[in-house]
C-alpha cells in the first residue's frame, strides 16, 4: 500500500484547509485509517482516525473544527480543517495498514505518507 498526501499550505487562523490521502494498492475502505500530525521534537499525535465500519474519532484538541471522510469509490482520505488554529501548524501524516489497538495510536498501523505541511499563522 502506498499512501500520498496533499493538501497542505500556510493559511491564516481561522481559515480552512482539506487534506487528502490518495491511496494505491489496496481498497481503503476495507480498513481502519487514520490523520496523524507531529512537530519537530515532538512525538507523533493521532488527529482524527476512520474505522472500517465508518465511524469516526478525533482528538479532543480537534473535535468539532476537523471532519475526516473518505471517498472508497476513489481511494482517498480526506481531512477537513476549519477554524485553523496556529497550534494546528506541523506535518500531516495519514496512515493505514491497522494492526490493531487505539484508533488514533500511531502504533497501530504500519504504513504511512510521506507527509504534507500546515502552516496557520
Amino acid at each position: 500500500v502506498q499512501l500520498v498526501e496533499s493538501g497542505g499550505a500556510s493559511v491564516q487562523a481561522g481559515g480552512s484547509l482539506r487534506l487528502s490521502c490518495v491511496a494505491s494498492g489496496d481498497t481503503i475502505g476495507r480498513y481502519c485509517m487514520g490523520w496523524f500530525r507531529q512537530i519537530p521534537d515532538k512525538e507523533r499525535e493521532g488527529v482524527a482516525g476512520i474505522g472500517s465500519d465508518g465511524s469516526t474519532s478525533y482528538a479532543d484538541s480537534v473535535k468539532g473544527r476537523f471532519t475526516v471522510s473518505q471517498d472508497s469509490a476513489k481511494n482517498i482520505l480526506y481531512l477537513q480543517m476549519n477554524s485553523l488554529k496556529p497550534e494546528d501548524t506541523a506535518t500531516y501524516y495519514c496512515a493505514t495498514g491497522y494492526v490493531g489497538g487505539a484508533l488514533l495510536g500511531p502504533q497501530s498501523y504500519s504504513y504511512w505518507g510521506q507527509g504534507t505541511q500546515v502552516t496557520v499563522s
